[in-house]
């Protein structure tokens, strides 16, 4: 059995992920949807057109993470999409953060996206890929979003990484690095009723064009998938030369 993964699917880019990549995978039996929140899910599930299995988790809870991986024991699918996009963030000063949410930001963000993809690089093989969301935050150091930035830069790293890793198996890993995006995502980094600055919100774009982006990149093999202009004109400006020298030292 040929499955699709994706996690953080019960709104925002992993909807929409689900949306479009139901009914382009000629190969996939099912799409495995993944999220915290099941009614959500349902609901995306009852307009999918491929076999959809909806599975409430948190991805913070090892517990949780343990059950996931026995059922892929018992299954035994192949995975030919993995994509892991549940993240989560949180606008203010670190010091003024609690500490819950710090956590749920580094257990999220870093340990979830880390452990599912361990998990689940078992039941892969050529031609499998891997779509990781980092952040356009991963670039740059962010005031105020310390944390969410710190952990979108280690998935950037670890993604890139792994690119390189599996390639050798023919399996390829794209890293999207989307700018600020109209999500749930903001209601909740913002709960505190801070101002989204202006530049966020001329560059803002939408979860449509996001999953479309990564969508066609991934396709190509594209290690980093980036949307819109000013997103690609900071990654080369903070990035560039950085991927340069790499390239010549990998």
């Amino acid at each position: 059995m040929n499955i699709a993964i994706i996690t953080g699917a019960s709104s925002g880019i992993g909807m929409e992920l689900a949306r479009q990549i139901d009914g382009r995978l000629a190969k996939t039996d099912e799409i495995w949807l993944l999220a915290r929140r099941k009614e959500p899910l349902e609901a995306a599930a009852a307009h999918m057109h491929i076999k959809t299995r909806v599975i409430p988790i948190d991805l913070t809870c090892e517990k949780e993470l343990r059950r996931f991986s026995e059922v892929l024991d018992i299954s035994r699918p192949k995975i030919t999409v993995l994509v892991n996009c549940a993240g989560t963030g949180r606008h203010g000063s670190f010091e003024r953060q609690s500490e819950e949410d710090v956590t749920e930001m580094l257990r999220l963000n870093i340990d979830a996206l880390t452990r599912l993809t361990q998990i689940c690089l078992p039941y892969m093989r050529k031609g499998s890929r891997i779509l990781q969301f980092s952040s356009g935050a991963a670039f740059v150091p962010q005031a105020d979003f310390a944390v969410y930035a710190a952990s979108k830069a280690y998935v950037y790293s670890y993604s890139r990484a792994l690119y390189k890793e599996l390639k050798r198996r023919g399996i390829y890993v794209t890293t999207v690095c989307p700018g600020p995006v109209k999500t749930p995502f903001l209601e909740k980094a913002y709960k505190n009723g801070e101002p989204i600055s202006r530049l966020k919100q001329k560059t803002m774009v939408n979860a449509k064009t996001v999953a479309a982006q990564a969508i066609k990149d991934c396709a190509n093999k594209k290690a980093v998938s980036i949307c819109g202009l000013p997103m690609k004109l900071l990654y080369w400006g903070t990035q560039g030369i950085s991927e340069i020298l790499s390239s010549f030292a990998g």
